[in-house]
């Protein structure tokens, strides 16, 4: 489903490997690779506008003109922790990308993210930028990372992640409406602690195996 800067998944793999990392039987090791597979699915549609330019190629018959990616490199931001997990999927796609770092906790009682680190490629307002993040819960530290993103110069940015619940989709929109945000699937509510239900848990411990 489309909605203006708003694309939900609705192709069959992603709703099956979801599905998978939803179960509580699923171990380390099988949701590390399911949230890569995912990450790869998700990443091929929301890097479909990526800029091109023709170059010479000769291939083993003739010489023809043939696109390439153009530009500066993809920025992939991951949110740490668990934004790490959807790399390398994406990087998988393009492997010349750059990888920047955004760090952020979210405090127990508020719920309200703090930032501890913020490392970004050179030339960020150059580069098509994709933040990653299984989990868009109640909205904060995506919010957030994308305004640093922005002080620091970026101007084309993605947000990517797996699970998203209406609040936290709401309050994106509202804070950045010009980032596009690719969702491979809209759950039902939070619930009283800020995690999304039905959900798949906590994200970071399922794909490190720490609690």
């Amino acid at each position: 489903m489309e909605n203006n800067n708003v694309v939900i998944f609705e192709h069959p793999l992603i709703k099956h490997k979801i599905s998978i990392l939803r179960d509580i039987n699923t171990g380390t090791n099988e949701f590390r690779k399911i949230v890569e597979e995912i990450a790869m699915l998700e990443g091929f549609e929301a890097l479909s506008d990526l800029p091109t330019e023709n170059v010479e190629i000769k291939t083993p018959l003739e010489d023809c003109m043939s696109p390439k990616i153009a530009g500066p490199k993809l920025a992939i931001v991951p949110i740490l922790r668990a934004g790490l997990g959807m790399v390398p999927g994406i990087t998988a796609l393009v492997p010349s990308a750059r990888v920047g770092h955004i760090g952020l906790y979210r405090d127990e009682v508020t719920h309200e993210p703090h930032e501890y680190y913020c490392k970004l490629p050179t030339n960020i307002g150059e580069r098509t930028i994709v933040v990653t993040d299984p989990m868009l819960a109640t909205g904060g530290s995506a919010v957030d990372a994308i305004t640093m993103i922005k002080a620091k110069g970026g101007k084309k940015i993605k947000f990517i992640c797996i699970i998203a619940a209406p609040e936290g989709l709401a309050k994106l929109q509202a804070a950045h409406p010009d980032v596009q945000i690719y969702i491979g699937q809209m759950d039902r509510e939070l619930n009283a602690n800020a995690y999304i239900c039905p959900g798949l848990g906590d994200a970071g411990d399922r794909i490190f195996g720490t609690k």
